[in-house]
């Protein structure tokens, strides 16, 4: 399955790897890697996760205080936020 980001997904990623890679060398990579691997779990059964509003899903990672935001579409999987759990409820909601 495709999976597209959205770009103020990849904006997150991005802003996020930066902050953790300034507090300890190589944690960004680490980050990096567990979005990754999360990804990829949500690939293999993507109807699993816990629908939040509408159409959009979300999944709580493990390792680092984060949730990943992601609509199912017909050919594709679309990557909307990728939140820290402080982040306020609302945020990233109006992106498709």
């Amino acid at each position: 399955m495709r999976v597209i980001y959205h770009p103020a997904a990849e904006a997150d990623l991005i802003q996020s790897v930066r902050f953790y890679e300034q507090r300890v060398l190589g944690l960004g990579k680490e980050f990096v890697e567990a979005v990754d691997r999360a990804i990829a779990v949500i690939v293999e059964d993507p109807q699993c996760w816990r629908i939040v509003r509408a159409d959009v899903r979300r999944y709580v990672m493990p390792r680092f205080p984060f949730a990943i935001y992601y609509r199912l579409l017909e050919d594709h999987l679309r990557i909307l936020t990728i939140k820290h759990h402080k982040r306020h409820p609302n945020y990233g909601q109006d992106r498709r």
